[in-house]
């Protein structure tokens, strides 16, 4: 039988905004206590077991895909988690980036709903990722 390749989830320092690092990840399953103090561009989804690995460690920001928002706003669900314990959440919309792919949030990635904490970082809908992210580290 051929031996098969294991894809790998990509996570990568890609740059810094102010004194923070931005991490792109593919999963947020893959965040790390040695993230606390990032700011992170997930491509999860942003629901609710999302929002529980978002919330392990103290990141300067997260953001997740909307995933659509879906029924009772389930897939935006981290941002209000993120929201009690005081970072900036956001999430990027679906139809601008891909779910799984975080080259792709950070390279087309939209802002289309944010928490209380990213709104007074200057951080609103209709944003690039990448113009976000820079307000989070001003």
């Amino acid at each position: 039988m051929p031996e098969r390749s294991v894809a790998r989830m990509f996570k990568h320092t890609i740059t810094h905004a102010g004194d923070r690092p931005v991490v792109l990840m593919d999963s947020i399953s893959s965040v790390a206590e040695a993230d606390a103090g990032s700011i992170v561009v997930s491509a999860s989804h942003g629901g609710v077991s999302s929002g529980e690995f978002a919330t392990r460690h103290v990141l300067g920001a997260c953001f997740f895909n909307d995933a659509g928002v879906g029924k009772d706003r389930a897939g935006i669900a981290a941002l209000a988690m993120l929201q009690e314990i005081g970072v900036a959440g956001a999430t990027l919309s679906h139809d601008t980036a891909c779910i799984g792919d975080a080259r792709d949030h950070w390279e087309y990635g939209v802002v289309s709903h944010v928490n209380e904490v990213a709104a007074a970082a200057g951080v609103e809908p209709g944003q690039p990722v990448q113009s976000a992210v820079a307000r989070l580290g001003a």
